[in-house]
């Protein structure tokens, strides 16, 4: 029986596996390992697994897998990494990475990670609803009262819809309050509602950016507060997209497998 060093964090919430994979000695092949490490009963318990492994290129390459076995982007998944990644001395406080979207920057100010996301060129909209790519696809809903949605049945439906297939999509339920926005989100992989969504955030200030709100849009999910600060163009792209929040360590471990 082999053994792996892991180190548990969690962004707002959104938690994770983290393994110091520089030595590649984890088989990414194995997405049973993957799906059993997440779970909550008889698994360490996380919304992802991130490995983190050497790159030519960038500080670092960052390998995110679903509890499903399924790749994308994870925005907070990312803040984490880059909190990783420096605690490692891989970093110091301002990074590059490559991730499965393609290369991102990130920093480290006091408390906060920050990561700029890639620009994101269009959204589309129905009425209340919207559709955009922020690393990972989202459909976003305006919804008159967002503690009465039932996240899970609601975002599981339109996560199948004809619409989105093969691939589904995360869902986002919004309602602006008072000085912030709230958003609860159902995500694809995870296939449940997670305390936090580092893409879905991003995905919904930038809805907001198009519905008149300015930069930077704070955004209250069930795990904590997060921010995005964005440019908008006359031509309706987004650009220096920049994602940020709080990210910390929880505990760590040594895995059997």
């Amino acid at each position: 029986m082999a053994q792996i060093e892991f180190h548990k964090y969690q962004g707002t919430g959104n938690d994770f596996i983290m393994i110091d994979d520089r030595e590649q000695s984890f088989d990414e092949t194995r997405l049973d390992l993957i799906s059993s490490w997440c779970n909550r009963k008889f698994g360490i318990g996380a919304d992802g697994v991130i490995l983190i492994r050497e790159h030519d290129e960038y500080d670092f390459e960052m390998l995110y897998f679903n509890p499903d076995g399924s790749q994308s982007l994870c925005g907070n998944g990312s803040r984490c990494a880059v909190k990783f990644a420096n605690s490692l001395g891989l970093v110091g406080d301002i990074c590059t990475f490559l991730a499965v979207d393609g290369s991102h920057e990130g920093h480290i100010e006091r408390d906060r990670v920050f990561i700029k996301m890639q620009d994101v060129e269009a959204l589309s909209q129905t009425g209340e609803e919207y559709f955009i790519n922020t690393g990972s696809p989202h459909h976003v809903k305006m919804v008159p009262k967002v503690s009465m949605v039932d996240v899970v049945h609601e975002g599981r439906t339109i996560r199948n819809s004809p619409k989105y297939q093969p691939q589904g999509t995360n869902v986002n339920f919004v309602e602006p309050q008072a000085g912030e926005i709230v958003v609860r989100t159902y995500e694809r992989g995870v296939e449940d509602e997670t305390m936090s969504c580092g893409t879905g955030v991003t995905a919904v200030a930038l809805v907001m950016g198009d519905r008149g709100f300015e930069s930077p849009v704070d955004i209250k999910t069930a795990g904590g507060k997060l921010q995005v600060s964005f440019d908008r163009h006359s031509d309706g792209c987004y650009r220096e997209v920049y994602l940020s929040g709080p990210a910390e360590k929880v505990f760590e471990g040594v895995l059997d497998f």
